[in-house]
């Protein structure tokens, strides 16, 4: 591949205070939104609710979570979304209005004129507003960019709106409430993150969540989060045995305890929410065989780990020793060749048609063939290291990452059906490519320096964040991280994280990871099927607020304005790679 830059971004917005009363990390406010939810199931209050006793309902889930009662107007905006939430799910896109604050926008460089019902959106890419205007126009959603209640009230007065989706600051939506209570409407509100009414930022998972919220798709009421609770308990040792059957040897021993051990589990979860998707009874007891697969998938993850960490010569994973460090390479490479064997053993017992084994076999095949192509470019490149341009690091990604994750989604949709699995395959192939691409990113640059589990520059291994900086790099600065591409020892980590943040290379990461993660959104944009949509949109929130990177607010909302152009809705949607979003 030929050299390529990757262009400066669009300089961020400038940093805007955050809300004291409206909690700033997505995993605080998942586990709230989650306490609530329970708390409306098991109350179960009717809407509407008057504003006073909407307080009521917010000071006992205050009291309930011993959480600061400053938080008590963000939870009673909470409480009365899921009140709404499946009144909402059935009334069709088209007699919705998505009501956004013209506080997103960047007011110092946006160009939007304004009439008498808001901004319109001259559609420049330099904030959200572009995104969710289009996505939701697209589904039939009026959309307006306002403030004011008296605007609101009109439309719905014609009878052509019967629910609002809408984003907007705690302030307004106070004064906007008794006007939605009394005209019974259903109504969702997201509240911005900042104080200020200047280029503010929002939960955009969350909003696009609402935004697609429909009764069409079955799993909208799906608990994520106990799903993949029930996942990982299937990696205990007593659970193992009973899918597995009891241990035998030594061997056995070690594999069923390295499996056992910690990690994500994203990818057997992955495998088990397709197949809830696909499924025509979604909320029903999970059958036998579809544990089997999710165990199969987790043997081939973690037999690819052994090695991996045999090849780059890695001491520790999960906090530990890694298992060539504890039982030495030879036994290790035997486990990890065992786990291999034990997932394709697995697959082959589960009571499916021949189609569908033939067909599991062959992907999960194909898959640990594509990966250890990545892995081994990343060995030969080892054997005569040069420097990497990011395009070609974002390749490796593709290759080693990708790959498992496609895997995983395409086994839970064959066990739905071969032709449920037909009707979906290009697009989990699509969608498992972004996936994969923004979670070695995510990884990249949870790693950066001392702080991450598996350092890449002591461990001399190409990263994103070193491609980036290599290719900004003059002088000295260069010379060194060209020293750290050739693999030479002595390099001091502390100095070359200090470069990558000097040279702004973790700014760069975290707009491509941002990227990848909208590319993987954009790639479920024409799936018919809107539980499979639905949750795969869903799933990208929870795989990547699941693990928050310190110091970064996820709201990454500046676009590379130059090289985003928008494309209709029948278009070919290219990826950044394709698109050469990376080029100069």
């Amino acid at each position: 591949m030929s050299s390529l830059t990757i262009p400066r971004p669009v300089p961020v917005q400038r940093f805007r205070l955050p809300k004291k009363n409206i909690p700033q990390t997505p995993i605080e406010r998942t586990h709230i939104l989650k306490s609530i939810r329970n708390y409306v199931a098991e109350y179960n209050p009717v809407p509407p609710l008057p504003l006073e006793e909407l307080k009521v309902h917010a000071d006992r889930v205050v009291e309930m979570l011993r959480c600061d009662p400053i938080y008590r107007d963000y939870i009673g905006v909470l409480i009365n979304n899921e009140l709404w939430r499946e009144t909402l799910a059935a009334v069709p896109f088209e007699r919705r209005l998505l009501l956004l604050p013209k506080c997103l926008r960047v007011e110092s460089k946006c160009p939007a004129p304004f009439d008498e019902f808001g901004l319109l959106c001259k559609q420049c890419g330099l904030c959200t507003i572009q995104d969710l205007q289009t996505e939701a126009e697209r589904l039939g959603y009026a959309v307006l960019v306002a403030e004011g209640s008296a605007i609101v009230m009109s439309l719905i007065q014609t009878g052509k709106i019967e629910a609002i989706v809408g984003v907007s600051c705690l302030s307004v939506l106070e004064r906007a409430f008794p006007y939605m209570e009394a005209a019974a409407i259903p109504g969702v509100a997201v509240p911005l993150l900042q104080d200020d009414c200047i280029d503010t930022t929002v939960d955009l998972d969350w909003v696009w969540d609402y935004i697609h919220l429909t009764s069409d798709d079955r799993t909208r009421r799906l608990d994520l989060s106990a799903l993949r609770d029930e996942v990982d308990f299937w990696f205990t040792p007593a659970s193992l045995d009973l899918v597995m059957g009891g241990a035998e040897g030594e061997t056995e021993k070690i594999a069923r305890d390295w499996l056992a051990r910690a990690g994500k589990r994203w990818r057997p979860f992955l495998a088990v929410a397709v197949f809830q998707a696909l499924r025509e009874s979604p909320g029903a007891a999970l059958p036998e065989d579809i544990r089997k697969l999710a165990v199969a998938v987790e043997c081939f993850h973690k037999a690819s780990l052994i090695h991996d960490d045999i090849e780059d010569n890695d001491a520790m994973r999960y906090g530990e020793k890694t298992l060539h460090e504890e039982h030495g390479v030879a036994v290790a490479l035997n486990v990890g060749d065992l786990l291999i064997g034990e997932g394709y053993r697995l697959i082959g017992a589960c009571r499916i048609s021949a189609e569908q084994k033939a067909e599991m076999l062959g992907i999960a095949a194909n898959g640990q063939r594509q990966l250890c192509r990545g892995q081994g470019a990343e060995l030969c490149w080892m054997k005569s290291p040069t420097a990497l341009t990011a395009l070609q690091v974002l390749e490796i990604f593709r290759s080693k990452t990708a790959p498992a994750f496609e895997v995983a989604l395409r086994l839970g949709a064959i066990y739905a059906g071969l032709e449920a699995h037909e009707e979906v395959a290009d697009v989990l192939a699509a969608y498992s490519e972004a996936l994969g691409i923004a979670y070695q990113i995510r990884d990249d640059l949870s790693d950066l320096g001392k702080k991450g589990e598996t350092n890449d520059i002591e461990g001399l291994r190409p990263s994103l964040l070193l491609a980036v900086a290599s290719e900004r790099a003059q002088g000295d600065q260069k010379a060194m991280l060209d020293a750290l591409w050739r693999r030479q020892p002595g390099i001091n980590a502390e100095q070359v994280e200090a470069l990558y943040l000097q040279l702004k290379a973790d700014e760069r990461a975290k707009l491509l990871l941002e990227t990848y993660k909208e590319e993987a959104i954009r790639s479920l944009r024409d799936l018919e099927n809107a539980s499979l949509k639905g949750l795969l949109r869903r799933v990208i929130g929870k795989v990547f607020n699941d693990t928050e990177i310190k110091g970064w607010c996820k709201e990454f909302e500046q676009k590379n304005a130059a090289n985003r152009v928008p494309a209709p809705a029948e278009a070919h949607l290219e990826s950044p790679l394709e698109s050469g979003m990376l080029r100069a």
